[in-house]
């Protein structure tokens, strides 16, 4: 088959697991843009980032998954970065065009990119070459005291994140970009035709949500064992012109995740007595 008539080769990852709603929906929406893979963690990964785990330790198995509507399923005994990276060893077939990730609950804007799962798994697919598209959707933050998870999720609106989704990797794929890019991709859990629009962001300087604090709570039966209870503060004001405004003002935010660099110069010479100690600079 030439390169003009192959169908392009999506892989579909996520953070929370091979069992998540959220990854079938998407997975499936895929679908009509490419020859669609499905290689996701056995297991909850939120909070993962791009970390591929101690695999020395982990001894990562694959093993066959059966989905309705999808043909070539998997799922890894490891975090979604490690999905990602078998892929481009070779695992789950030939080379993939795309990695898609997700879709996640709840959204994953200003500081969380360093910490989520998800968009961890973009990340690793441009280290390897390949452009990564991250999906999460927003759950309500004022949901979360005295609300289980599992409740305040159980009534998600996945058809509006992964329809968004499907245009976002259309266009993606149509116009290959010429360096791989990750795309970060939040959208409000709203009916898609009550999404004001879209808006191209900047990453919020601050959280959604401060966090007042932690408690330490003995544990029962357990002397010198605490359990960690997290307090939470303030909702932010944050501008529509953030990631996490825009979404808070029900529009879809797209955000280009730059790559992490090194600085050339040293603010403020602050590295002068190191400099003194080991010699010249021979960069």
């Amino acid at each position: 088959m030439s390169d003009a008539a192959r169908r392009p080769r999506i892989l579909v990852t996520n953070d929370d697991g091979i069992d998540s709603v959220g990854l079938h929906v998407l997975a499936r929406a895929m679908v009509p843009l490419g020859e669609v893979v499905v290689a996701a963690p056995d297991a909850e990964y939120s909070g993962a980032s791009a970390a591929i785990g101690a695999i020395h330790l982990m001894r990562p198995e694959i093993h066959r998954v059966k989905l309705d509507g999808l043909d070539d399923v998997w799922s890894v005994s490891g975090p979604p970065a490690l999905c990602v990276m078998f892929s481009r060893l070779g695992a789950f077939g030939d080379p993939f065009d795309l990695v898609v990730s997700g879709i996640n609950p709840g959204a994953n804007v200003g500081r969380s990119v360093y910490h989520s799962g998800t968009v961890g798994a973009a990340i690793t697919a441009r280290t390897g070459g390949i452009s990564g598209v991250a999906v999460s959707q927003d759950v309500p933050m004022g949901s979360i005291e005295g609300q289980a998870w599992d409740e305040m999720i159980a009534n998600m609106r996945w058809e509006t994140a992964a329809t968004v989704a499907a245009h976002v990797v259309e266009g993606v794929l149509s116009h290959p970009p010429a360096d791989p890019v990750v795309v970060n991709v939040n959208v409000p859990d709203l009916e898609i035709d009550e999404i004001k629009g879209w808006r191209h962001t900047e990453l919020a300087s601050s959280p959604n949500r401060t966090s007042g604090g932690v408690r330490l709570e003995p544990k029962i039966g357990h002397e010198g064992t605490f359990r960690v209870h997290l307090d939470w503060g303030q909702t932010n004001e944050l501008p529509e012109h953030s990631d996490a405004g825009a979404v808070r003002a029900g529009y879809v935010s797209i955000s280009w995740l730059s790559r992490i660099t090194a600085e050339l110069v040293d603010p403020g010479h602050r590295l002068d007595r190191l400099i003194e100690l080991l010699g010249t600079d021979q960069a």
